[in-house]
């Protein structure tokens, strides 16, 4: 059995190195520079335990990749990526394969079954860095991070189990979900303030926005009779933020965006998400839309990170809006 890795961001890039060197077979799909460097010198994966590198077959397209029946498909690209990468599976001849979407939101296991029958949620617990390329960071010990997996939209197999005791196996806590969205929502809450930290410097003023955007997005999810794990994430103890020598760590996914110059944001996708759930239920979502605009000004460089600008234009979109 191989584990195709589709992106090689901090995510992708972390789970792929531990894989491999673990004695896993490993292919991975990647894209510009990281492309290029991880087939010019293997994958460095540094951690508080060290640093190491291994290498595996790396490819820019789906369809270079000849696809086995029993192969599991992880995607780890942000959701604005998903519908294109999805396609090109299909366009590479992936049918029944398992995917399994180890990413932020909600929307990407449903984009995946409007083309795949097997699909599959992972909850995402992993404080990681992508900034070079040819290297990834991760920052907790004894367990680099915690997923919760399991079938879309409800259930446990085979293909949950065998890829939960391959990931046990190489330094993650893996947990068999049959309720996965439940716990993807929980995360997707969370996920609300990966912009804020983003947008903003004061650390106060960051608590009391994000208090107030969850509390938007808490009132939209029970309008809409989605239920979200209230409990703390298992095993949390066994992950423990530690420093890597020589390194800071960047922060959020979507921060890391910012730096990388990506010129696109996955907020549309997280915030965004509660924008949407409010405009089906006729629901105000002003915290969380003031967002979503703010994301667009940084993702294009109209907008500096932690300009005072920002907090002007939230207050004054939010005064529209509310």
């Amino acid at each position: 059995m191989r584990i195709i890795v589709f992106g090689l961001g901090a995510i992708g890039g972390v789970v792929a190195a531990k894989l491999s060197l673990a004695g896993h077979s490993v292919v991975a799909i990647a894209r510009g520079t990281q492309l290029q460097a991880v087939r010019r010198s293997g994958l460095t994966l540094l951690s508080p335990q060290g640093t190491e590198t291994t290498t595996f077959p790396v490819y820019g397209d789906p369809k270079e990749v000849i696809f086995n029946n029993d192969d599991m498909i992880l995607l780890a690209m942000k959701g604005q990526d998903t519908a294109q990468a999805l396609f090109q599976l299909k366009a590479a001849g992936v049918v029944e394969q398992p995917i399994f979407c180890f990413q932020n939101g909600v929307a990407n296991e449903r984009t995946a079954l409007r083309l795949f029958r097997n699909v599959y949620g992972v909850t995402v617990m992993l404080p990681a860095d992508f900034e070079r390329p040819g290297e990834v960071a991760a920052y907790c010990i004894p367990k680099i991070g915690i997923f919760d997996i399991g079938r879309y939209p409800a259930g446990v197999d085979a293909a949950v189990e065998h890829l939960c005791e391959v990931l046990n196996s190489c330094g993650f806590v893996a947990n068999a979900r049959s309720d996965v969205m439940n716990s993807k929502y929980r995360k997707l809450l969370a996920n609300l303030e990966n912009i804020i930290e983003t947008a903003f410097s004061d650390k106060q003023h960051q608590a009391d926005l994000y208090r107030k955007v969850r509390a938007e997005a808490e009132g939209v999810l029970t309008a809409a009779g989605i239920d979200w794990d209230k409990s703390e994430a298992q095993a949390r103890n066994q992950m423990i933020m530690t420093a890597i020598p020589g390194r800071d760590r960047i922060g959020s996914s979507t921060l890391q965006s910012v730096v990388r110059g990506t010129g696109s944001l996955e907020t549309s996708y997280l915030n965004g998400e509660i924008v949407l759930l409010g405009r089906l239920h006729n629901i105000e979502t002003p915290y969380n839309s003031a967002l979503c605009h703010l994301s667009e000004k940084l993702a294009d460089g109209r907008l500096a990170p932690k300009s005072s600008e920002i907090t002007s234009l939230l207050e004054n979109r939010t005064a529209r809006q509310g």
